[in-house]
């Protein structure tokens, strides 16, 4: 697949949501398609299609149970996840890999919950129904308490920006300033894509590295003032503005 915005465009339309929720359970035939979202054979082609260019689905020949020419078969091979996250001072829309791997290579990624469930599963080719069913509603038990989790943070999470805009405004007199302060808070330990930024508010290169240069100034001051922390230096020693935030725990896992 070739990025989030070729996703949302793809599966913002109702016809290719519906057939991707058939063709997740099953490999499915055009005509089977067709007959089960009530729409002509020639429409779900062209979605088909669409799909297909994008990697979303993929199709194989199978021999004619009628003795007929082989036909063609659909089927979904990727996997992905897309977050969207739409409030007053929040918008997050990103694209998530998931991982790849067995039960047991997967294990050590696993809420502690769900882990007994890889274990039990591992090296196996087959499980009955009734412990598929059994399993399935353990793992749909814990994601939906993952999920009130994350709901609770990422609530958290606007509440703070909101907090933040209002400082942000206050201290921070032009736009450009705002933007490139909101640009760094979105991802608070990454660098900054100035040649976007750049773009974006029509500035020169030099006039946006300049601007970023005084504001990572003036917030390593500021952090520094607050926390108590002091990193010393040579003058034109390159410290990415996070410096003074402290050890990213992140990085510690890897």
């Amino acid at each position: 697949m070739g990025n989030i915005d070729e996703a949302l465009d793809l599966l913002q339309n109702k016809v290719r949501r519906l057939i991707m929720e058939r063709l997740v359970r099953e490999p499915h035939y055009p005509m089977q398609l067709a007959q089960q979202i009530d729409v002509s054979q020639q429409a779900i082609m062209k979605h088909l299609n669409i799909l297909e260019k994008a990697d979303f689905v993929s199709k194989k020949k199978v021999a004619s149970d009628a003795g007929g020419p082989p036909k063609n078969i659909y089927m979904v091979e990727k996997s992905i996840s897309i977050r969207i996250d739409l409030g007053p001072d929040l918008f997050r829309c990103e694209e998530r890999k998931l991982p790849k791997g067995g039960p047991m290579r997967l294990s050590s990624r696993l809420p502690s919950a769900s882990t007994p469930v890889a274990e039990a599963i591992s090296g196996r080719k087959k499980i009955s129904f009734q412990e598929g069913f059994e399993y399935l509603s353990q793992i749909n038990e814990t994601l939906d308490e993952l999920d009130e989790k994350r709901d609770a943070l990422i609530a958290l999470h606007q509440v703070v920006k909101n907090k933040i805009s209002t400082a942000v405004d206050s201290n921070f007199d032009t736009y450009e300033e705002r933007t490139l302060v909101h640009n760094m808070l979105d991802s608070p330990r990454t660098h900054i894509n100035l040649k976007q930024i750049s773009e974006e508010l029509r500035l020169g290169a030099s006039a946006t590295e300049q601007l970023m240069e005084e504001i990572r100034l003036r917030l390593l001051r500021e952090i520094g003032e607050k926390s108590g922390t002091v990193i010393s230096g040579p003058s034109d020693t390159k410290l990415p503005w996070w410096a003074m935030l402290g050890p990213d725990r992140n990085l510690n896992r890897r």
